[in-house]
């Protein structure tokens, strides 16, 4: 049964990943440290804020952790004046509420973040469950996020469907044992289709909630022919 979705929230609800750069860029310079446009890469694969700062920054202390992170929100916050929901993401989840699914966000933002930006889009009161970094121990590919989330909802993951866009989010969510739709232009499909999406679109523009339950209904048929022929075998041996 098809009972729910998980959303990442940066690339897949919101437009965030420029505006990501552009405040990691004017935090670092504001520590004096300047980093290459290729270097700032590495916040796109929905790594947590520790991992982000380590790398960049070093070993860190806890409290240096808190301090260099709640300065970073600032410069976010003030480069969210032009924040957008991506194309589609909006219908989608009001479409998903209206057909009766469960939904939560899993996302490597911090808490605080991750609900300020939900507030911002008004879309606050569709997720009564939101998994951040703070939750977690360990970050995208490692699937606790999403473990947490299927928890939070009384769900069986099997029953969830995760929609990500990045390859360690993908991964993360597979590892869970969720279905997995990416997002992605066709020239950056491949990665995710590998990293074991069900599908890869454009955008969840058009994307019926129809469509999901067939997804989710054919791979219970495929289950029933596949444990139909592993008894046949079986019987004649």
């Amino acid at each position: 049964m098809f009972e729910g979705v998980v959303f990442d929230l940066d690339g897949v609800i919101v437009d965030s990943h420029p505006l990501h750069k552009e405040s990691w860029r004017a935090f670092l310079a504001y520590l004096g440290k300047e980093v290459p446009e290729a270097d700032l890469d590495f916040i796109l694969e929905g790594r947590k804020r520790r991992e982000i700062l380590v790398h960049f920054l070093g070993e860190l202390s806890d409290s240096e952790i808190r301090l260099y992170g709640n300065k970073k929100d600032e410069f976010f916050r003030r480069a969210s004046a032009d924040l957008r929901p991506m194309s589609g993401s909006v219908e989608f989840i009001k479409n998903a509420r209206q057909a009766g699914l469960s939904m939560a966000v899993a996302t490597s933002a911090s808490r605080q973040r991750a609900r300020w930006t939900l507030e911002q889009l008004d879309l606050e009161e569709y997720f009564g469950v939101v998994v951040s970094g703070d939750d977690v121990a360990l970050g995208k590919p490692n699937p606790a996020v999403y473990r947490i989330a299927a928890r939070r909802l009384s769900l069986s993951p099997k029953c969830l469907l995760a929609v990500e866009d990045s390859v360690s989010g993908v991964r993360s969510a597979i590892a869970a044992g969720l279905r997995c739709i990416a997002i992605a232009v066709p020239e950056n499909a491949s990665p995710l289709s590998e990293a074991g999406a069900d599908r890869v679109v454009r955008s969840l523009v058009n994307l019926s909630i129809q469509d999901l339950e067939e997804m989710f209904s054919s791979q219970r048929t495929g289950q029933r022919v596949k444990s139909q022929r592993v008894k046949t075998v079986s019987v004649s041996q």
